[in-house]
């Protein structure tokens, strides 16, 4: 029997250009007893803790597959609160960064997410139309509550009483009996969906906006003994006050509250930011009061008789409430978070949709005032990541977009430069790492230098996008592929500046020398040189892969089977095989030799985006629209391993000797590290089936209570509790087995019966002991 030829393990290695995600909100938390410094954001499928102050990241929650899509922090701040895309709620304690417990209860994404005021209870809201509320303490579901026909938009518990509120995108907004989980009032006065509610001035007033330019307060009572009867046996009543006009455009986004409840916050689809400011119960008596004499006046004055001067006025809602100012944040604002410092400052945390976070002060006095305290972007990209490269000794990590060029430290995920430029489609380190060659989708190419990070020359090379630019094998200059159809061959010079010429310096700096073109019939989508310098191959739109030599530039061979363009190809060290990755999801892989096709692979479930060998192997990594990244054996064209990759699509991916960085649309940059662990393809495809068959064990997600229909448990099926089932089952027919063998044997015989092996290896003699550890043994999580 042969040798099983094995492999090495690419792992997880860092992450990085994500400063917030706009998917996700924004909450301020508490860290070694300090408040309003640290802001907790999605960061795909983690959450990151960053500091505001040193403007770098303190701490990130690793999480799994799922992205995440809402934070809720318990009113201590001690714990967060984390809802991913699958539905489970993860529960983290923000001094040692470890999950607590994991809830299972809900089948799509969690939009809301709400404490109580004791933080004792969370109550969560899913896109699968139903509201739980979880006891934390016990780490079990309490109640699942379903009567919304449309998405859960917000969650909201009422201080001082056994009732949750909630709203959906079904119109409407529902009071519920946390002590009977049923639905005691619905309102139904808006008219589309309603979007967020919030609860302020200690739970009197009811906030909730939708694609109304106004925003609905609800005033809400207790019933007296008077007022109940038995047609009205409702434990609160709510009655509308009043509204609040908006001034943002749009639907509204967001409302937000502070812990306190006097400040609201709410925000549409624009950049405006409205601040609403909820008096105290002292100041709302006496501007009652100041009101009431003004109205008194007024009449006196007029001549009118006012007969119900003894009586107590009555509250308005312009005495609760009054607007703060409205000001503008620099983009589109995603999601935000207030909180009051102890000299009446409300800072406010903005998330924003370029990937940027504002942090704000406001004053709340008669005329307020708006300050931009910090701004957090300089940890990424204010766009997707579209190319992306590697230095000659991976220390470096080149990021290009639609704004600008970075250059990370790979082991620190630091970023050192940032150039500003226009949209980069292809990126590449020159030979000696000290400059970058960027592709346009102008069509010109921008030389820049990295130590100074300015822009040494912009090149007007082509008439269309330059979508690849190669650097050649043999270091002297570089091959440009454009969609106006023309392969462009350019020499490094180093040259004297314009501006320098006549000032007598000798600094010279890189440039770029034109020596050929080739024209061809298709635009150029990609373009690979062979390291032998002998062919140079141009992908075209026309879904072949045209092979000429690279010294006569004479047409050698052309490589056609592809059903869609080929978006990404390469070489491989020895130039023996060249590897296609096109938008028909295969990957071919050729003989270079004569353009014979040796195995035709259907590789991702979406089209390939980028293609690299790894240097001096025959293995290559790829990446897809699918978002995973792949890596392939070209000598028997199997799949050695598939990396956990990105939320969406992938764009681009580089290679070096070691590591791996892709890109993609998550705006996320992950780098894999090959480590020591050998990895045996037969061993892979076991554990890729026995997670098939784990994800089977979960027969359905009904979790109907029996004999009562209208009654669902607040939990679903996973693979943890269907394993759980199983073994507990098994511990109950072995304890039953052994029980009967002790009851025949009642000291009759010589011979005590031998338990079953299981209970001898844990040390267990009585069977109720089995079954007891096989329920201790069920984790919650």
């Amino acid at each position: 029997m042969g040798l099983t030829k094995q492999y090495l393990r690419y792992e997880k290695d860092g992450v990085f250009n994500l400063i917030a995600d706009p998917n996700c909100n924004v909450e301020f938390v508490t860290l070694n007893g300090q408040e309003g410094r640290y802001v907790a954001v999605g960061g795909g499928e983690d959450v990151i803790i960053w500091d505001l102050r040193l403007s770098e990241k303190t701490v990130v929650l690793t999480g799994e597959k799922k992205a995440v899509t809402r934070l809720a922090a318990n009113p201590e701040g001690s714990q967060l609160a984390v809802g991913d895309e699958a539905g489970n709620v993860r529960i983290f304690d923000l001094s040692s960064a470890e999950n607590i417990c994991t809830l299972a209860g809900h089948r799509h994404a969690i939009t809301c997410l709400s404490y109580d005021q004791n933080g004792t209870r969370l109550a969560s809201g899913s896109k699968d139309t139903e509201v739980i509320v979880w006891d934390v303490v016990g780490e079990r579901g309490l109640h699942r509550m379903s009567g919304h026909k449309g998405d859960i938009t917000q969650v909201r518990f009422l201080p001082d009483h056994e009732v949750l509120v909630s709203s959906s995108k079904d119109s409407f907004i529902k009071f519920w009996d946390l002590e009977t989980a049923h639905c005691f009032i619905t309102l139904s006065a808006h008219k589309a969906e309603v979007w967020d509610i919030a609860v302020v001035h200690q739970g009197r007033y009811l906030i909730s906006g939708g694609t109304e330019p106004e925003l609905f307060v609800w005033e809400i009572k207790e019933n007296t003994q008077q007022s109940l009867s038995e047609d009205n046996l409702c434990p609160l009543r709510c009655i509308k006050s009043g509204s609040l006009v908006r001034s943002c455009v749009g639907r509204l986004q967001a409302l937000v509250t502070d812990k306190s409840g006097q400040v609201l916050g709410s925000f549409g689809t624009d950049r405006n930011l409205e601040i609403f400011w909820f008096y105290n119960e002292d100041e709302v008596q006496n501007r009652t009061k100041k009101r009431r004499k003004r109205e008194l006046k007024q009449k006196k004055e007029q001549g009118e008789e006012e007969q119900t001067e003894d009586l107590e006025p009555q509250t308005n809602l312009t005495d609760a409430v009054r607007k703060l100012l409205t000001f503008k944040c620099t983009n589109k604002i995603k999601s935000c978070d207030f909180i009051m410092g102890k000299t009446g400052e409300i800072r406010c945390s903005c998330v924003l949709n370029n990937n940027k976070i504002e942090l704000y002060s406001v004053l709340a006095k008669s005329t307020a005032e708006h300050k931009l305290l910090r701004t957090l972007e300089k940890c990424g990209h204010r766009s997707e990541v579209r190319a992306v490269c590697f230095s000659s000794d991976a220390l470096a990590v080149a990021t290009g977009s639609a704004e600008s060029v970075r250059v990370w430290n790979r082991t620190s995920q630091s970023c050192l430069r940032t150039i500003a430029t226009d949209y980069v489609t292809s990126l590449t380190f020159v030979p000696g790492d000290r400059h970058l060659l960027a592709g346009l989708k102008s069509g010109s190419i921008l030389v820049m230098d990295i130590g100074t990070a300015e822009i040494l020359e912009e090149i007007s090379a082509h008439q269309g996008e330059v979508w690849s630019v190669c650097v050649m094998p043999n270091n002297r200059g570089c091959v440009s592929g454009s969609g106006d159809k023309s392969l462009k061959f350019w020499e490094f010079e180093v040259v004297t500046p314009l501006n320098e010429e006549n000032s007598g310096s000798r600094a010279k700096v890189l440039s770029l020398l034109h020596t050929r073109s080739l024209q061809l019939e298709e635009g150029i989508v990609c373009v690979a040189i062979s390291p032998n310098m002998r062919y140079i191959a141009a992908s075209l739109l026309d879904s072949t892969v045209k092979i000429f030599f690279m010294d006569t530039l004479k047409f050698f061979v052309s490589l056609y089977g592809h059903k869609l363009p080929v978006l990404c190809m390469d070489i491989s060290y020895d130039s023996t095989l060249i590897c296609t990755g096109s938008a028909d999801k295969n990957i071919k892989i050729w003989g270079l030799d004569f353009g014979d096709c040796h195995k035709s692979i259907f590789a991702h479930d979406g089209a390939i985006k980028s293609l690299k060998f790894v240097p001096k192997t025959h293995y290559f990594f790829s990446c897809g629209r699918d978002g995973t990244v792949k890596q392939w054996d070209a000598d028997n064209y199997e799949r050695i391993m598939t990396l956990d990759g990105h939320l969406g699509a992938a764009h681009c991916l580089d290679v070096s000797t070691s590591y791996v960085v892709s890109c993609g649309s998550d705006q996320v940059v992950r780098i894999y590290a090959r480590s020591s662990e050998p990895l045996v393809l037969e061993d892979e495809r076991e554990e890729e089936r026995q997670k098939e068959d784990d994800e089977k064990l979960v027969t359905g997600d009904d979790s109907v209570v029996p004999g009562q229909a209208a009654h669902s448990l607040p939990s679903k099926k996973t693979v943890g509790t269907e394993r759980a089932a199983e073994q507990l089952i098994e511990a109950i027919q072995l304890s039953e087995t052994y029980r009967g063998d002790l009851e025949e044997w009642n000291g009759a015989k010589e011979t005590k019966p031998v338990p079953p092996p299981l209970m001898t290896a844990l040390q267990i003699e009585e069977p109720d002991q089995f079954i007891l550890h096989a329920l201790k043994s069920i984790q919650s999580r």
